[in-house]
């Protein structure tokens, strides 16, 4: 990564520690157990919203988060005395609100738009394209993953398109051999 062009702010970013020090709950445990990810995919994620916020304060126009990144910013302003009274003042220098969307199609092209100029944003500033893994393209971000829904898997059962056609092809053609045999 180059360096930032802002290294001082750069520095209180990234030695932030969000939350309380003796939580029996981190706040990278709990980033990780309520998107099911590993804690070593939150620690990513965590460390790609602290640029992020980098970039809120220093690109010079609105920037738009990956879905990932924005989970952890949603749950960093749950821990609301760190976030407002010590993140925002003392690590920021100002606020950073989060604004959703209005909805319709010229917010979400305003949106779409924004985001690929974040991620040309995230470019230029850390030297190196974002993690795809954590910043999907701007179509991916704007056109497929919103098409996803967010699900309990302890309450719900999922399977793959595949799967599930196969499944119901089974069952209606297992539906028609009984019907012949009786």
């Amino acid at each position: 990564m180059s360096s930032p062009v802002d290294e001082t702010l750069w520095q209180r970013i990234a030695d932030h520690h969000i939350g309380p020090a003796d939580a029996s709950l981190s706040f990278t445990a709990r980033l990780a157990r309520e998107n099911r990810w590993s804690a070593a995919h939150a620690e990513r994620v965590i460390g790609e919203y602290k640029r992020f916020c980098y970039l809120a304060m220093t690109a010079g126009r609105e920037v738009t988060p990956s879905d990932a990144v924005d989970q952890a910013w949603h749950l960093h302003l749950t821990y609301s005395r760190d976030y407002w009274q010590t993140f925002c003042p003392e690590v920021l220098g100002r606020d950073l609100h989060h604004g959703p969307t209005q909805g319709g199609p010229v917010e979400r092209d305003r949106y779409y738009h924004q985001y690929a100029a974040t991620l040309a944003a995230y470019e230029a500033a850390f030297g190196s394209a974002p993690p795809a893994a954590i910043w999907p393209g701007a179509h991916r971000r704007f056109a497929v993953d919103p098409r996803g829904v967010r699900i309990n898997l302890w309450h719900d059962i999922v399977l793959e398109r595949r799967v599930a056609q196969a499944l119901g092809l089974f069952l209606v053609a297992g539906g028609w051999l009984a019907g012949r045999i009786m």
